[in-house]
């Protein structure tokens, strides 16, 4: 009899529990929200992976602007291109600041890194240096020849080291692609050698932590959203990551002392060398302002450039390669034009990019299909505000789907279809709040133009020297793998010879 009692007033507790939130979220004029809302998980039992198809399905059915909570946080949850809008022009200064999460602390941290660190004078300054110092036009222009070289030294490889009936690890060929451009770019240093599977050391344990790294970021941290249970020691992610990160910190501080070392020995001074690195610049601050610009402070800065310049740029080239082999009347095409546009007697160069819209249209709808961010990172509100008419509390953590507007329907015509017509005629814009694939406002993406000059020469090499096939008849498999930057779940391996047509050219590299 007791125990009826108590499963009695249990049940009436829970029942007065969600009707009195449930009332006094309509009486606060927040954003439509889903019942019921759990006490202490919240919404937390609707999501299950990938995070973003989740996400997207909360919205189709209950609207493009939902209040969640995640625990013990507030969440608004967009996925529309108005909302968005209103979210990055009138609202942006308020959703300025990033929340404080794991994947922020492993990135860098909340302080040091000009993706998590708090809108405010130190985030103004990292987003200086990088869109002055490091990101300029001018900057990335000094590293033209770097790039010209990677593009060919990938090219090399491919023509000496495999054949039509050999099947390429494109993944790799990909990733080893953009390291070894940025890391040259960054310290000078190229990390995969002249052949196909040798590589530096430093360049294996670069690539363990860089594995571990997004391991980490994609694996769901139940700490950020419940925080009591990492004081009873129950998230274990907190033990790698601070493994993860005393591994980055000894990488990155002996990169440095390497170039300091160098620089102490005249060789940086050396006439014949005509660019500094990113770290060199970065270490001539630290010569003014020591304090500031301190050893661990450029190494989680380089870091963060390393973790958004590498991997989410080589997995758009692999998603597209795949949408390519797909569609070979598209790969085609884009042959022609460049055949047409830059002819069979020299190689691609970035300055072609803005005279082949039609590569720029593949590029933007691989962006639109297979976006590198599809959940941009979250926000968070500094104070309150309106959108779409609701008051959003401050302290409210935005996450904007991308990768839902980009696949609406109301939006797009048959946006599961590979369609890179759609993008005819915009010359090379995004559409508008539809299809921003780097993110917008203040915290939008500063290394967009070097992802767009990288992702554009490369894929203007393969296109024009080599003829593409899958391993047999069956479609490239286009499955999503688990990761905050949407990998495929399968490795891209294809086939691939050198187009007769510039057989001469190919010959001289």
């Amino acid at each position: 009899m007791e125990f009826s009692y108590l499963y009695i007033s249990i049940i009436f507790l829970l029942s007065s529990f969600l009707l009195t939130s449930q009332f006094l979220h309509k009486f606060s004029n927040l954003p439509p929200s889903i019942f019921p809302c759990l006490p202490i998980i919240g919404h937390l039992y609707l999501l299950k992976p990938p995070l973003y198809k989740t996400l997207a399905k909360i919205s189709s059915k209950n609207g493009p602007i939902l209040h969640l909570k995640f625990g013990s946080r507030r969440v608004l949850l967009i996925s529309s291109p108005s909302a968005s809008e209103e979210c990055f022009t009138k609202n942006d200064i308020i959703f300025a600041n990033r929340p404080h999460t794991l994947f922020g602390k492993i990135i860098g941290n909340n302080y040091t890194s000009l993706a998590s660190s708090s809108y405010g004078d130190n985030w103004r300054n990292l987003r200086r240096i990088a869109s002055i110092e490091i990101l300029s036009i001018h900057r990335i222009n000094e590293f033209h020849d770097i790039r010209v070289e990677e593009g060919k030294f990938m090219i090399r490889k491919l023509l000496m080291n495999f054949n039509y009936s050999s099947p390429v690890n494109m993944k790799s060929v990909f990733y080893e692609l953009t390291l070894n451009m940025m890391m040259r770019m960054i310290s000078g240093k190229r990390y995969f050698g002249n052949e196909i599977y040798q590589v530096d050391e430093e360049g294996k344990r670069f690539r363990e932590i860089m594995n571990e790294m997004f391991l980490l970021a994609g694996a769901a941290n139940v700490g950020d959203y419940l925080p009591f249970l990492s004081r009873f020691g129950v998230n274990s992610l907190q033990k790698k990551l601070l493994a993860l990160q005393e591994k980055r910190n000894v990488f990155f501080q002996d990169l440095i002392d390497q170039l300091r070392k160098s620089k102490l020995g005249g060789e940086v001074a050396s006439k014949k060398k005509k660019k500094k690195t990113m770290i060199e610049v970065l270490l001539e601050l630290q010569e003014s302002d020591p304090e500031y610009y301190n050893d661990a402070m450029i190494g989680s800065f380089v870091m963060g450039l390393l973790s958004a310049g590498t991997d989410s740029t080589a997995g758009t080239m692999e998603w597209a390669l795949s949408l390519l082999l797909n569609n070979p009347q598209v790969l085609k095409k884009a042959q022609n034009e460049i055949d047409r546009q830059v002819g069979k007697d020299r190689l691609v160069d970035e300055s072609d990019i803005i005279s082949l819209p039609y590569l720029r249209c593949i590029i933007n709808e691989t962006l639109r299909m297979y976006p590198g961010g599809p959940l941009l990172l979250p926000h968070e509100s500094s104070d309150a505000c309106v959108i779409g008419g609701y008051k959003i509390p401050s302290g409210t953590m935005l996450f904007v789907n991308q990768w839902a507007i980009q696949h609406d329907p109301k939006l797009w015509t048959d946006p599961e279809n590979f369609n890179p017509e759609r993008f005819e005629g915009l010359d090379g814009t995004r559409d508008g709040f539809k299809h921003m694939p780097f993110g917008s406002g203040r915290r939008s993406c500063p290394g967009e133009g070097l992802a767009v000059r990288v992702v554009g020469l490369s894929l203007g090499l393969l296109i024009q020297c080599f003829d593409w096939e899958r391993l047999s008849e069956e479609m490239v498999d286009m499955t999503e793998g688990p990761g905050v930057t949407m990998p495929k779940a399968e490795p891209l391996v294809a086939k691939c010879k050198q187009r007769l047509e510039v057989q001469n050219l190919l010959s001289k590299l």
